[in-house]
């Protein structure tokens, strides 16, 4: 029982200054943590292009053009998508935090539909290139998963390189 309670105000010890910064959204808010931030955003940005367009000169060396084609429009689509994800979330972000001190943030409809709707325009984009261009559509899927690879080399670069 001796042991419960000492764990427990440890526990409450350790919470205190999280509490006190208001969470993680403050603390992350130094000029260096923003600026490493966008270089990491910024970094994902164009290895999502480079992923991808890497990909689709190599199926277009290997001769299948059509995929190439699918590789480069599927890896432009998931750089659209980052792009309209950290806007949305930029904007979910100062929404929260103009309403701090209340006990539930009211997030505009808006804000929302930016959030979703890129996943409509994607679909849409890709049902349309799919239809009226007769690109293969798994290749499409594909080039979307630049934005996944980008992503995952991004984040082992900064494990490797964190002052980077």
């Amino acid at each position: 029982m001796a042991m419960e309670g000492s764990e427990h105000s440890a526990m409450d010890s350790s919470a205190q200054p999280a509490e006190a910064d208001h969470g993680v959204l403050s603390t992350a808010t130094s000029a260096a943590d923003l600026a490493a931030f966008a270089r990491t955003e910024g970094r994902i940005a164009w290895l999502t292009i480079f992923i991808g367009g890497a990909a689709a000169i190599v199926a277009a060396i290997l001769r299948h053009r059509s995929w190439a084609a699918g590789l480069a429009i599927g890896a432009v689509l998931a750089w659209f998508n980052f792009r309209w994800l950290k806007r949305g979330l930029d904007a979910l972000v100062a929404v929260s935090t103009a309403q701090e001190g209340f006990p539930k943030p009211r997030i505009p409809v808006g804000t929302w539909f930016q959030l979703m709707f890129r996943y409509g325009l994607i679909g849409f984009c890709v049902y349309v290139i799919f239809v009226v261009l007769k690109v293969p559509l798994a290749s499409m899927v594909v080039g979307l998963c630049a934005l996944g690879a980008a992503t995952i080399a991004a984040s082992v670069y900064e494990i490797l390189r964190p002052g980077a």
